[in-house]
């Protein structure tokens, strides 16, 4: 697997990734997290203009997307909870796959633990395929988080 940043010409891609991401994520008890398509174009563009946008490719192209941010991430600023370590981190968002390969949020998360030791995630509290990779990694729940259209179950991962 090789992972890169994304380009332009990916735009149309991303999108198709993140529609099937959608409909996978309603089919599978979780229809709430990523509505009125969201993460739009202009998202997508504006995580690629800050360099933040990566896609991981294979052999039969690309696999899957998502975002990592290394810095303060806003929606982090307030937790009914405590994050377990006060140091920079990254932040990952915004994971979707194609569903040809198992283990895809696995790739990510190496990935990003290979830029920083400390990492941060959340995600909806029905998306149980997320939440079981994250656990499955490593990631200790933090608490509740509040986006723009809800609750997040907040996790952090520390590099040992």
């Amino acid at each position: 697997m090789k992972i890169r940043l994304a380009k332009e010409t990916d735009i149309e891609t991303i999108k198709k990734i993140y529609e099937n991401a959608r409909a996978f994520m309603a089919q599978n008890g979780n229809p709430d997290q990523w509505t009125d398509g969201y993460p739009d174009e202009q998202i997508i563009k504006k995580d690629m203009e800050g360099g933040h946008c990566y896609l991981v490719e294979d052999e039969d192209g690309v696999q899957g997307v998502f975002v990592f941010i290394i810095g303060e991430e806003p929606t982090y600023q307030h937790i009914d909870g405590a994050w377990h370590q006060n140091q920079t981190y990254g932040t990952i968002h915004r994971i979707a796959s194609t569903g040809k390969r198992r283990g895809f949020a696995a790739i990510c998360f190496d990935d990003c633990r290979e830029r920083i030791d400390y990492l941060r995630i959340d995600t909806h509290p029905d998306n149980q395929k997320m939440l079981a990779a994250i656990e499955k990694y490593g990631f200790q729940k933090c608490g509740i988080i509040q986006v723009r259209n809800g609750e997040r179950i907040a996790f952090d991962y520390l590099k040992s």
